[in-house]
């Protein structure tokens, strides 16, 4: 018998973790932190899975924290299989992994010196020498070529089109050809080819983070009007942007505008060593990009490089952006304003009405970004509660997900239903409208899977 156990990611957006249970093997695929409200916060330093000593396999369907940022505590607890993931996955997870360790020894190295945590002492979830001990057992795969990942457990891994080194995962050996979409990629975007066609599968696991909607579109309008209203203020534009794909589309967006001259050239600080290594990565990696930025990077143009890019890689050049007065460009981590440098350039700017505080992606419910994307008077971080007075837009249409009908798109490149899809990765909302829509547009059977369930895999019925 062959099942499947949802850890995570169901019934929210975060902690990405599914258990494959096939005879005595037993692999996950994606093994993400939780994030966001304080008690799926908790949960990461809850048990989620018995015995990681006896996990044979994780397979990662890509970088992001919320899929990858538990592999450290797994290597802590034990676990001595292989992490099988894509090169670009796997390129990306050096840089990620460990600067997730650094942040959190530096909150609980704050929280001790400032005194403001509950707990004394206040401790690191991981170490970045526990975030090394799993990178060591990371093996980059290529993609569609079938690996055996844990005997009789095979995978194969197609383009997702999400971030740099994403991946659909297709397992079989497990009595059924499962199919996992990880987080799901839009099409005709920037930088990355479009979402691989999967043929079919037995079961498909499938993300529903915006199944209830669809993007807006005019990305770069939007960005052109933001850059504009901001200059005729004198202002800073503040960006709290996830360092892998986020980071890298604006960058590509701020020199096509430049070029066209759509958008005068401003300084541009980028402030966080990591989307300075993941911009470099991205660079290594043309077989990953689509077709333009492929011959970008051929002909020796730098797509990511506006015109006054500033690369603030220590804390000392941090700290100096302090001095910048608009009108420039801020971009730092992280995404959701949960950690990071993001917080001191916020607590700096926040109360001056000149700066524009520009969302440019998913904010999970309980962080500081949903809290700015819904109208807080006042954040509270670093130990001291800010104002808020600066101007706060957003750009929906940059989302790395796609929307309802970008996954309608992608699901009738089947050739036949699934017998069965679950849904994860998504708000009640969501998951409870997107599986409406394939059940009424389809007709194919759907569900929403429910947090810790364990359902049965087998002969693809």
């Amino acid at each position: 018998m062959t099942t499947i156990q949802f850890l995570g990611a169901a019934g929210t957006v975060t902690g990405s973790m599914h258990l494959v249970t096939a005879g005595d093997r037993r692999l996950l695929l994606d093994c993400g932190l939780f994030q966001g409200l304080k008690p799926l916060r908790l949960r990461n330093w809850e048990p989620r899975l018995a015995d990681p000593r006896h996990l044979d396999a994780v397979v990662l369907s890509h970088a992001h924290i919320d899929h990858s940022g538990y592999l450290p505590l797994l290597a802590r607890q034990g676990f001595r299989g292989p992490i099988c993931c894509t090169s670009g996955t796997a390129d990306l997870l050096g840089v990620v992994l460990p600067d997730a360790a650094r942040l959190q020894e530096a909150d609980a190295e704050r929280a001790n010196r400032h005194q403001y945590s509950k707990h004394s002492p206040a401790l690191p979830l991981y170490t970045e020498q526990d975030a090394q001990a799993a990178l060591r057992l990371v093996q980059p795969c290529e993609y569609d070529q079938s690996l055996q990942v844990a005997e009789p457990l095979t995978a194969l891994f197609r383009r997702a089109g999400h971030i740099l080194g994403s991946a659909t995962i297709e397992l079989n050996g497990a009595g059924a050809q499962l199919v996992y979409s990880g987080d799901l990629g839009r099409y005709d975007r920037p930088i990355l080819p479009d979402p691989d066609p999967v043929p079919a599968a037995d079961v498909l696991v499938l993300e529903s983070t915006y199944g209830d909607r669809q993007h807006a579109t005019g990305a770069e309008a939007d960005l052109t009007r933001v850059v504009h209203a901001a200059v005729a203020r004198g202002g800073t534009i503040l960006v709290p942007a996830f360092a892998v794909d986020r980071t890298q589309e604006l960058l590509w967006m701020l020199h096509r505008l430049e070029q066209t001259g759509a958008v005068p050239a401003l300084p541009v600080y980028l402030d966080s060593p990591m989307a300075i290594e993941v911009t470099e990565i991205y660079r290594r990696h043309p077989e990953d990009c689509d077709a333009q930025m492929a011959q970008a990077l051929a002909s020796g143009d730098r797509p990511l490089s506006p015109q006054h890019l500033h690369i603030a890689r220590t804390e000392a050049e941090s700290r100096a952006i302090n001095a910048v007065r608009g009108p420039a460009i801020i971009i730092s981590s992280s995404g959701m304003a949960t950690g990071g440098r993001i917080l001191h350039h916020l607590a700096q700017r926040l109360p001056d009405p000149a700066t524009t505080v520009l969302l440019v992606g998913f904010q999970a419910a309980g962080t500081r970004g949903r809290a700015l994307e819904d109208g807080a008077t006042e954040l509270k971080m670093l130990g001291q509660a800010v104002p808020v007075r600066a101007r706060v837009e957003r750009i929906d249409a940059l989302s790395a997900h796609a929307d309802k009908d970008e996954m309608l798109r992608w699901l009738r490149g089947f050739t036949q239903p699934p017998h069965m899809t679950y849904l994860v990765h998504g708000e009640p909302q969501a998951a409870a409208g997107l599986a409406a829509t394939i059940h009424d547009r389809l007709g194919w059977m759907v569900e929403v899977a429910r947090d810790g369930e364990t359902v049965t895999l087998g002969n693809g019925k």
